[in-house]
């Protein structure tokens, strides 16, 4: 099942980051309905969330400086859950910050697990750097 695992651990890197890319999209360049079809604007706080999460998410799809990629954008959605869902009530099911934890959590993960199989990060035969280094 290792193998299995790393491949599963790769899946879920690529199927967030894409994602979590597409939330970017909404708030920079408005795509997906998102801001009521509009960007952000410029240097307000959704158009820095949105670049962390366009550009984090596209990181993350390619395995790319994942761990402090996925510890920066779990930091945001930190944040974002304190800042934008908790003034509405502490429980995520009520405050509407069930994906803002999910995504937190997730990215924590990554942090901890590194990129899994093909990744930028492990360039070189399909395995994840930590197995490598646990070959050494």
């Amino acid at each position: 099942m290792g193998n299995w695992r790393d491949r599963a651990l790769a899946l879920l890197r690529i199927i967030i980051g894409f994602t979590f890319a597409c939330h970017g999209a909404q708030k920079i360049l408005g795509m997906f309905g998102g801001m009521g079809g509009h960007a952000a604007h410029p240097g307000s706080l959704p158009w820095f969330a949105g670049v962390l999460e366009l550009i984090g998410g596209a990181l993350i799809i390619l395995g790319l400086f994942t761990r402090p990629i996925a510890f920066i954008v779990c930091g945001e959605m930190a944040v974002a859950y304190f800042l934008s869902h908790a003034p509405r009530g502490l429980l995520p099911i009520k405050n509407g910050g069930e994906l803002a934890v999910l995504y937190c959590f997730i990215f924590l993960y990554l942090f901890v697990a590194g990129p899994g199989s093909f990744s930028l990060d492990g360039r070189g035969g399909g395995q994840s750097s930590s197995r490598r280094a646990a070959r050494r």
